[in-house]
């Protein structure tokens, strides 16, 4: 297992999630942040963005949605390096496509194994090094 540069943010009002997510990664040494909804997520990447790569995104959240975060991030230049994936249980063609349109990197949904969360991040972080 390889050490990788940078963290990975974890932004979910469920804290099982969060916490379950976070394991998964720590295992393959991934260098993680945390919180629970996305007003939270906001203050954290300007404090963070020069250390936070990817951004594990839930859509539906307290005071601030996904969606919001999202574009806030992919419409400004400071935060231009980080990638987001969604992370959602949303699972309509509908959400999917606001997704791509506001620049999201990825699109996952919760009900995923380990291994196949471990095996989605590092190929998206792989096509960000290329």
């Amino acid at each position: 297992m390889s050490k990788v540069a940078g963290k990975i943010l974890i932004v979910d009002d469920e804290p099982d999630i969060v916490n379950l997510t976070q394991s998964f990664l720590q295992l393959e040494n991934y260098n993680t942040l945390t919180c629970g909804d996305g007003e939270e997520a906001l203050k954290i990447i300007e404090k963070h963005h020069d250390e936070i790569m990817l951004v594990l995104l839930d859509i539906m959240m307290p005071k601030v949605d996904g969606y919001k975060v999202l574009e806030k991030i992919k419409t400004n230049e400071k935060y231009k390096k980080i990638l987001v994936i969604l992370f959602t249980v949303k699972n309509f063609k509908f959400d999917i496509i606001k997704g791509k349109e506001l620049g999201a990197d990825g699109y996952l949904l919760k009900a995923i194994s380990g291994k196949a969360l471990l095996d989605y991040v590092k190929k998206i972080l792989e096509k960000k090094v290329l």
